[in-house]
C-alpha cells in the first residue's frame, strides 16, 4: 500500500508530507483547493508525463516521493518487474518496501529513482503500474487497455496455470518452427552456407590451433626481438655474480658471499649466538650460486635467430587472421569450428531432419489447438460470470440499463493451430495465451449497441464502470492500491452511499484512495483528509498554497460532511452524524443501502445515545 507521500513545490503545493492508512482513504475539499493536484502528483510519480508547469512558481524543481509497504502478494508480483529491469538479482528476495522518487525541473526535464537507483520512465511506469492503479480523470486507466483484458479475464477465471502449461508447448513449437525456417531457405542459399562452413572448418583444422599458443608465441617473439639486449644484460649479471670477463681484482658476488659464510662459521664456533646468522649466510651464498647457474643456462638459450622470428610472426599473423573472421580468441575459433560441424551435419541431412521436424510441428499444432480450445471454453464460461457480475454492480450504481460483455474473438490463420475435428477443423492464430482475443464491451444506455469499453464512457460514468469492474475483478487484480478521482461526478447522494459501500468492500483486497465531493461516500472512510487552499500575503505579494489536514476526530469529520452537504449548521451537522453512524453500522456488518430501496433512516438502526459520541 501507499504508506506515505511527500510533495514539494508541485503546482500550488509548497510542502506536503502525508501518511495514508490501510482501508478506505477519502480526500475532500472545496473545488479548486487542490484535491486532484495530489492525484496528479501520484500519477507523475508512477511515470506520467512531466511538464514544467508542475513546478511551483519561484522554485527550480518539484519533488514527489512515495513510500510503499508491500504484502507477500505485491512483493511476488513486483519481483518479476524488478528482475526484468535489472533492479533485483535472480536469487535475491524482493524488498518489502519500495520508494519511488520523481523530480521535475523548471526546464521540463525530469529524473526518476526506484529505491534510490536512477531508472528510465519505462521502468518507473512498470514498477508504478504494479503498485497503483488510478481511475477517473487520469490517463492511467489499465482497465481501458484491451491488451490487459485477457490477463484480467484469465485471473478472474483462475486460468493462469492452464495458460502456463500451454505456453510451455507453444515455446517448444516456436523452437521447432525456427529450425524449420533455418532449413527451408532456398537450395542455393543452403549450398552457399554449407560451402562457407566447410571451408571455414577446413581452414581452422589446417591451422592446427592449440589453446593458449598465441600467448606463448607473443612471449617468444618478444625474446627473439630483444635477443641482443637479453644477451648483454645476462652477461652483465654473470660478471657481477661470477666475475666472468671482469677486471683484475674484482670480487664476484658469489665468491664474496661464500667468504662471508666462511668467516661467520669461525665466529659461530666462538660465539654460538651467531649460529643463525651463519646459517643465513650459507643459504644466501647457495641461492646466489643457484641464481648464477640459472642465468648462465638462460644466457645459453639466448640467440639472434631471424629465421625463427619470421616463423613466429607468420604464425601470429595467421592466428590473428582467423580471429578476425571466427572469434576473438583461439578458444572461440575452435568453438566456431565445432558449431560449424554440427550445422554442416544438419545441412547434409536436412531432408530427413525437415521431415522429422514437420511431423513434430503438426503434432504440436494439434496439441496446442486442443489445449487452447479447452482454455477458450473455460474463458467463455468465465466471461459470462464476469458480465453478469459487472451488470449487477452497475445496477447498484444506478446504471440499470447498462450491458457488459467480454468479446472473445478468434482469427483464422493458415499457419495457425488446428481447432476442431473433421469437417469442422480450422486453423486459428495463437500465441502463448491461446487462440482468443478478449475485449471488454459495454453499452451504457438502452438501444445503444455494445462498443469497446474505452469508447463508451467518460468522466464519472467511466469511474462507476471502473468501480463495477474493480468490484468483480478484486480477487483477480493484484494491484495493491486503487485510486478513484472524482468518482461521484454525475451521481446523487443515494448512489453516493452505494458507491461508498462498494469502495469500502474493495478494502478486503486493496488500499483505496478516493477524491470525492459527496458526503454520503465520504462517510465510509477509514481515514478522512480535508484539502484546503490558503492565500498568504508577505513582502513579495500574495501566494497560494494547498495543505491537507487529517480529520481524526469524529466531530471534525461530521463538521466536514455538513459543509459538503451545503448545510454548515446544526441541522446539517446532525445529518452528517447520521451518515457517519449509518456507515459505521454497515461496516460492523449491518444492513446495506442496496438491500432495500426504502431502508430505515440512521436513527432506526443506531441507538440514540450513540449520537452523543460526536
Amino acid at each position: 500500500m501507499l504508506e506515505q507521500i511527500r510533495i514539494q513545490n508541485f503546482a500550488i503545493i509548497d510542502q506536503l508530507d502525508l501518511t495514508f492508512a490501510p482501508g478506505l482513504n477519502v480526500i475532500t475539499g472545496e473545488t479548486g483547493a487542490g484535491k486532484s493536484i495530489i492525484i496528479d502528483a501520484v500519477d507523475l510519480l508512477l511515470g506520467g508525463k512531466a511538464d514544467a508547469a508542475f513546478v511551483r512558481a519561484g522554485t527550480d524543481k518539484s519533488t514527489i516521493e512515495g513510500v510503499f509497504v508491500l504484502d507477500a502478494r505485491a512483493t511476488a508480483a513486483l519481483a518479476t518487474v524488478l528482475r526484468r529491469a535489472d533492479l533485483l538479482a535472480e536469487d535475491a528476495p524482493a524488498p518489502d518496501t519500495m520508494t519511488l522518487t520523481r523530480e521535475v525541473r523548471a526546464n521540463g526535464r525530469s529524473t526518476a529513482r526506484v529505491n534510490g537507483t536512477n531508472v528510465n520512465l519505462d521502468v518507473l511506469s512498470d514498477v508504478g503500474g504494479a503498485l497503483v492503479d488510478i481511475h477517473g480523470q487520469s490517463e492511467h486507466l489499465s482497465l481501458l487497455k484491451p491488451s490487459s483484458h485477457i490477463e484480467l479475464l484469465d485471473r478472474f477465471g483462475s486460468l493462469l496455470e492452464f495458460r502456463s502449461a500451454l505456453g510451455a508447448v507453444v515455446n517448444k513449437l516456436v523452437d521447432v518452427r525456427r529450425e524449420i525456417q533455418r532449413l527451408t531457405t532456398d537450395d542455393a542459399a543452403r549450398a552457399r552456407r554449407a560451402e562457407m562452413l566447410r571451408y571455414a572448418v577446413e581452414e581452422i583444422d589446417a591451422a592446427g590451433l592449440v589453446s593458449g599458443e598465441d600467448d606463448e608465441l607473443r612471449a617468444e617473439r618478444s625474446r627473439l626481438t630483444n635477443s641482443e639486449q637479453l644477451a648483454e644484460v645476462s652477461g652483465e649479471i654473470m660478471t657481477l655474480l661470477r666475475g666472468e670477463d671482469a677486471a683484475e681484482g674484482f670480487v664476484p658476488a658469489v665468491d664474496a658471499l661464500m667468504q662471508v659464510a666462511a668467516l661467520l662459521r669461525k665466529l659461530a664456533q666462538i660465539d654460538a649466538a651467531l649460529k643463525e646468522d651463519y646459517d643465513l649466510a650459507e643459504t644466501v651464498a647457495a641461492q646466489a650460486e643457484e641464481l648464477a647457474s640459472n642465468i648462465r643456462d638462460y644466457a645459453d638459450t639466448v640467440e639472434y635467430n631471424p629465421s625463427r622470428l619470421n616463423e613466429v610472426e607468420e604464425r601470429l599473423e595467421a592466428i590473428n587472421s582467423l580471429k578476425k573472421r571466427f572469434g576473438s580468441s583461439i578458444d572461440a575459433i575452435l568453438k566456431y569450428a565445432d558449431d560449424a560441424r554440427v550445422e554442416l551435419d544438419t545441412l547434409d541431412h536436412s531432408e530427413a531432419r525437415l521431415e522429422d521436424l514437420r511431423a513434430q510441428e503438426d503434432k504440436l499444432l494439434h496439441y496446442v489447438g486442443d489445449m487452447a480450445a479447452k482454455i477458450s471454453a473455460m474463458r467463455a464460461a468465465a466471461s459470462k460470470r464476469m458480465g453478469a457480475g459487472v451488470v449487477t454492480e452497475l445496477a447498484d450504481l444506478r446504471m440499470g440499463s447498462a450491458r457488459f460483455e467480454v468479446d472473445l474473438a478468434q482469427i483464422d490463420d493458415p499457419d495457425g493451430c488446428f481447432v476442431g475435428q473433421g469437417d469442422d477443423e480450422r486453423r486459428v492464430a495463437f500465441d502463448h495465451t491461446g487462440i482468443d482475443r478478449a475485449e471488454f464491451m459495454m453499452s451504457a444506455n438502452p438501444g445503444i449497441p455494445l462498443r469497446p469499453l474505452a469508447k463508451v464512457a467518460s468522466g464519472g460514468e467511466a469511474a462507476r464502470i471502473m468501480l463495477a469492474l474493480k468490484r468483480v475483478l478484486s480477487q483477480a487484480d493484484h494491484t495493491p492500491t486503487l485510486i478513484f478521482d472524482e468518482i461521484d461526478t454525475g451521481i446523487g447522494g443515494r448512489v453516493g452511499s452505494v458507491v461508498g459501500e462498494k469502495l469500502w468492500q474493495l478494502t478486503d483486497e486493496h488500499q483505496v484512495l478516493v477524491v470525492t465531493h459527496l458526503a454520503q461516500l465520504a462517510g465510509y472512510a477509514d481515514r478522512h483528509y480535508r484539502v484546503e487552499k490558503l492565500i498568504e500575503n508577505d513582502a513579495n505579494g500574495s501566494r497560494t498554497r494547498t495543505r491537507i489536514v487529517p480529520l481524526d476526530a469524529d466531530h471534525e469529520r461530521a463538521t466536514e460532511l455538513a459543509a459538503m452537504l451545503g448545510t454548515p449548521n446544526e441541522s446539517g451537522y446532525q445529518s452528517a452524524v447520521d451518515l457517519l453512524l449509518t456507515a459505521a453500522h454497515y461496516k460492523r456488518g449491518g444492513e446495506s443501502v442496496t438491500q432495500d430501496a426504502d431502508h430505515a433512516a440512521a436513527e432506526d438502526v443506531v441507538e440514540p445515545e450513540q449520537r452523543n459520541l460526536f
